[in-house]
């Protein structure tokens, strides 16, 4: 089965498989199954091809893939374009929801701390 040109594993259940795509989550998974009325247990080759194209069209009434992708980018393209603080975060690859930056997030700054040692050398055999 396949959904935005995603294939969705045939061997797990519906509501796992349907996480293959960018922007499907478990709740909404369940949410598509439910209003469906399809067991979120089914596995993707027990589907009928009615429940198949059904799933499809729920699906692809969301904004997921590269729809949705294109419009997160743009999203923050937009917040370097005003010169916001969180443009600016983004550009400069830090936290931009007010997370601390001291102690966390020390791999993206380059500050890595490797752990400490007893500060003697270790000697050299000859």
């Amino acid at each position: 089965m396949r959904i935005a040109g995603i294939t969705i594993p045939e061997d797990k259940r519906l509501e796992i498989g349907l996480t293959a795509l960018y922007g499907v989550g478990r709740p909404r998974a369940l949410e598509i199954l439910n209003s469906l009325h399809i067991d979120a247990g089914k596995r993707p080759k027990d589907l009928s091809t009615d429940e198949e194209n059904a799933i499809r069209e729920r699906v692809e009434s969301f904004t997921i893939e590269g729809e949705l992708k294109r419009e997160k980018s743009g999203n923050i393209k937009r917040l370097k374009d005003i010169a916001a603080y969180r443009g600016s975060r983004h550009a400069r690859q830090l936290p931009s929801r007010g997370q601390r930056t001291k102690t966390n997030s020390r791999t993206v700054r380059g500050n890595v701390r490797k752990t400490m040692t007893s500060g003697r050398r270790k000697v050299e055999k000859k």
